[in-house]
């Protein structure tokens, strides 16, 4: 990501549409790495958000990326690493999970940062995505207010940008291409979200009943998605516990013999 990357996106998550969305990913996130076992566990980017708060791995980090004025590494309570996410400092295969709250679409070679997360984690390691649904009513209105900026109708241009301006969306599917590419096995998607694009609270307040209503009749065009996916390893086979049958006791034979 770059600095302007980062103030775009965290400005807009100061916004209503912003904690709305923010309020479902922190209730996505919880459920989705609480059960998740191991040591290591990193989050890359958006600080806004604790990807990590109710996983109970021993080594948790949030890494960001380094800016000039180093303001973002006090904006979370958690101690931050400074890193590059197409870059990780840490050595292959040594991490159980890392999430990924839109740390793709803000960055400027996303296919490289899956590929260096492949690199970082275990065998059967998980990685957690969530990303803006280019597919809804958040997604169409942004894609016609870059159209009008295009073409020059100023009035309807930067200004009617809903999301982020730098964003590049990356849609569910393409999503899931990348990741079968690099040897992942998409273990569960959801998408929510489904409100109209309104910008103060109180309108998307009005209409809390299409979160009911989408998820049931229109789920796959949620404002955003949410993607669990596990690394696999050709030719690996993990190995439970040595556990052997017992087998079950019987009585020493006894040999009769006839008195007569």
């Amino acid at each position: 990501m770059t600095e302007e990357k980062i103030i775009g996106l965290t400005e807009w998550f100061s916004t209503a549409p912003g904690q709305y969305l923010l309020a479902w990913e922190r209730a996505q996130f919880d459920l989705a790495v609480a059960d998740i076992f191991g040591f290591n566990a990193l989050q890359l980017g958006l600080p806004e958000l604790d990807g990590l708060q109710a996983n109970r791995m021993p080594h948790r980090w949030l890494a960001l990326p380094e800016v000039a004025d180093g303001d973002i590494t006090t904006r979370s309570p958690r101690t931050a690493l400074i890193a590059d996410a197409a870059a990780l400092p840490f050595p292959e295969a040594s991490l159980d999970l890392v999430v990924l709250p839109h740390t793709l679409e803000f960055s400027a070679d996303p296919h490289h940062v899956l590929r260096e997360v492949e690199r970082v984690l275990v065998p059967e390691g998980r990685v957690v995505i969530s990303g803006f649904n280019p597919a809804s009513l958040w997604g169409l209105r942004q894609a016609r207010g870059r159209l009008c900026a295009r073409v020059g109708l100023k009035a309807f241009g930067a200004s009617s940008l809903y999301l982020p301006e730098s964003g590049d969306f990356i849609g569910p599917w393409r999503l899931r291409d990348w990741l079968r590419l690099l040897s992942f096995e998409v273990e569960s998607d959801r998408f929510g979200c489904y409100r109209p694009a309104m910008r103060t609270d109180a309108w998307l307040q009005r209409y809390a009943w299409l979160d009911r209503a989408g998820a049931r009749w229109w789920p796959i065009f949620g404002a955003v998605y949410f993607v669990v996916a596990v690394k696999r390893v050709r030719g690996m086979r993990l190995l439970g516990p040595a556990w052997k049958p017992r087998r079950a006791t019987s009585a020493a034979p006894v040999s009769l013999t006839n008195r007569h």
